[in-house]
Parts: C-alpha cells; sequence; structure tokens
C-alpha cells in the first residue's frame, strides 16, 4: 500500500526543516500563512532487509517502499473555516494515513515564538485543539445536513439518517470533552460509517519534538520521557534534531556517519520517524522477487495472501492459486531460494494464510 503522511504544526516550529530532512528536499522553511500551499516528497523507507537479499539474490533492480510527506503551510484552525485555498488544503490533509505533529523545543532568538515562550506541553494542547475544532466544524456542518434530510426523508431513509446523527452526535461529545476519536472503543460498524468523513483526530499521531543541537545529548532520555507520557493508542512521542537532520540529508557516505558519529546519534531521526509511523499504522513488509526485480510491499499485519496479491495486481487476487513462501531468516540460513527448496522451508500456502513480516513471496496466479 502507498502510505501518505501529513505534517503539521504551528508557525515556526520547524516544520518544513522536518520535512526537507525527511525526503531531502530544500523547501522554503519560512513560509506559513493561511494561504500557503503544501509541500509534498516521498522518502524511500529504510529497508536492511532489502539490501542483504538483493546481495543474495542480485536482481537487476530493487524498489523499496516509499512514504509521501505532505507538509501543510497553514493553520488547521483556518482551514477549516476556510472555503478557498484552506479547504483545499484540508482536504489534502484529511486524505493522509497518519499525522507528525512537529513541536518546538530549540532556541533561537532570531525566530521567536508565536506565544513568547517555548512550552512544549502547551504546544501539544494547542495542536489538539485545532484538530479538534476542525472535526466538530466538519461534525456540525454535517449535523445541519442531517437535520434538512430528516424533514423530507422517507421512512427507510429516516431510520439510516437518525443512526448516523446518533453516531455523530456521540463523536461530537466525546471531542468537546478532549477525546480524541483515536482513542475511542468504536465498533467496526461505526468505525466503517466513520471512515467518510476522514477526521483528522481519528488518524494515527506522532508527535516529533524537534530540539536544538545543544539537547542532543539527552535526546534519547527526553524521547522515552515524551513517549511515556504522550503514548497511546495510535499516539507515540519522539524527539528530532531538525536542523541537523536536515543538514545531514544533504550530504553523503562518509561525511554522514562521521557527523552523526560526532554528535553520538545511533538510529538517523528520519529512521525513526518512519519505523515509529510504522508501528502506529500497525504496517508490516514482505519482499517478491519476478523479471529479475526484488521489490518491497507495505500491507496491514493481519493481512492474508489473496488481499497482498491484490496489493501487488488485481489480476493476482483474481485468479490467485496458491502462494510460494519463504520468512526472511530462513531464506538468509539457506543463502539461496534453490537451498530453501531443497530443505523443505520453501512452503505453498493458501489464500487465508497470514502473511508475516519479512516473507518473500512468489504468487502463483491465472487469469
Amino acid at each position: 500500500m502507498s502510505v501518505d503522511i501529513g505534517i503539521i504544526g504551528l508557525p515556526k516550529s520547524g516544520r518544513t526543516t522536518i520535512f526537507n530532512s525527511l525526503v531531502g528536499a530544500e523547501a522554503d522553511t519560512g513560509k506559513y500563512t493561511r494561504e500557503g500551499s503544501a509541500h509534498i516528497g516521498t522518502a524511500k523507507v529504510p529497508e536492511p532487509r532489502l539490501t542483504l537479499l538483493a546481495d543474495m539474490i542480485r536482481p537487476a533492480k530493487v524498489v523499496p517502499v516509499s512514504v509521501t510527506y505532505i507538509d501543510i503551510g497553514a493553520s488547521v484552525k483556518d482551514m477549516a473555516q476556510d472555503r478557498g485555498i484552506g479547504g483545499q488544503l484540508l482536504t489534502k490533509l484529511s486524505n493522509v494515513d497518519a499525522l507528525i505533529d512537529v513541536v518546538r523545543s530549540f532556541e533561537d532568538d532570531t525566530l521567536p515564538h508565536i506565544a513568547g515562550s517555548l512550552d512544549v506541553e502547551r504546544d501539544i494542547a494547542n495542536m489538539n485543539l485545532e484538530l479538534t475544532f476542525s472535526d466538530l466544524a466538519l461534525l456540525q456542518r454535517r449535523l445541519t445536513r442531517i437535520e434538512e434530510s430528516l424533514k423530507g426523508a422517507k421512512p427507510p431513509e429516516r431510520s439510516a439518517l437518525q443512526r448516523e446523527k446518533e453516531l455523530v452526535m456521540k463523536i461530537k461529545e466525546s471531542l468537546e470533552e478532549d477525546i480524541p476519536v483515536r482513542e475511542l472503543d468504536l465498533t467496526a460498524e461505526e468505525t466503517k460509517a466513520l471512515s467518510g468523513y476522514q477526521l483528522l483526530s481519528a488518524k494515527p499521531l506522532l508527535i516529533v519534538v524537534n530540539i536544538g543541537e545543544e539537547q542532543i545529548p539527552e535526546a534519547e532520555s527526553r524521547a522515552a520521557e515524551l513517549d511515556s507520557r504522550y503514548s497511546r493508542k495510535k499516539c507515540r512521542a519522539t524527539t528530532i534534531c531538525g536542523e541537523l537532520e536536515m543538514e545531514i540529508s544533504q550530504l553523503d557516505g562518509n561525511a554522514v556517519e562521521e557527523l552523526r558519529a560526532d554528535y553520538g546519534i545511533k538510529e538517523p531521526g528520519v529512521d525513526r520517524i518512519i519505523r515509529l509511523s510504522y508501528e502506529l499504522l500497525g504496517l508490516i513488509s514482505f519482499f517478491t522477487t519476478a523479471s529479475s526485480e526484488l521489490k518491497a510491499w507495505s500491507i496491514q499485519s493481519g493481512t492474508d495472501a489473496l488481499r497482498a496479491a491484490g496489493k501487488i495486481h488485481s489480476d493476482m487476487e483474481r485468479g490467485f492459486i496458491r502462494a510460494e513462501v519463504i520468512g526472511y531468516d530462513d531464506l538468509l540460513k539457506c543463502g539461496s531460494i534453490a537451498e530453501a527448496k531443497k530443505k523443505g522451508l520453501l512452503r505453498l500456502e493458501g489464500k487465508n494464510y497470514t502473511v508475516q513480516d519479512g516473507d518473500i513471496i512468489t504468487f502463483l496466479f491465472n487469469v
């Protein structure tokens, strides 16, 4: 599946700096306006297993999974009230799979904080309020349309509208009590009914606290403290030095490793953001080798072989026969698919097989 992640944040939080570090771009970091446009870029998902498989299989082409990041340069609250450009940006944001909220923690006297002081807790709360405000505005508009439709509705239609009204009221009341949709225990039917609304507070949220270079030595302990405080259903928190990571994204080779070593950075911030995003979305990876191409795919954990085949091509799903599967660790031990076959580690699985993270799969189909 393709993964789209929206980046939001209060003005002067370093939101676009984080975007640049994630996709290796050089977007203007000085713009944040109600009429602002979105920066859009893609990044390859770091996948060490793909590199090791490529060394073993020697394919002509290696295709990693890509993530699309959308940096929204406007206030979520303002967008919710704007039918023009702001409304178009809100539509873009509503269609993403997850959100990253960039929160400022770095000091910079040349770039005063909009509130006059640094306060991570306050800024997280303010952005949560903006997401809530946007959802409440959307729900109120929908309630108004439901009330108008009920006036002339026939019995079957009236019943459906009434059920929708009750659900909307339930969500609205929870939001008014500062409970985001992502934290509600909804039934499968309610979740399906709400999917068309694309509520922002329903989306998985990664809080990224943007620290300064002088704060890097405490980055790990700070990230752990933030995550313990804010981690809950579909929400995680971490730290990143956006300015340094943006600088690193413009380098290559030994210079990157040397700079990270100088600052004692064990895991690249951009890698950590993607890893945590995958965890929030419940995604796993599997691999295919066909036509001299080694390719990584992302799917929801729990996906069966039939639906995994459909992610590659609808013909594969429609004409599915079986799947030849070997686990990543098994293939690594064997050294080749041929050796894995000799040892009986290459399995034939049916359409109901649940794909596991790291599986290497060849789908057999007939259409």
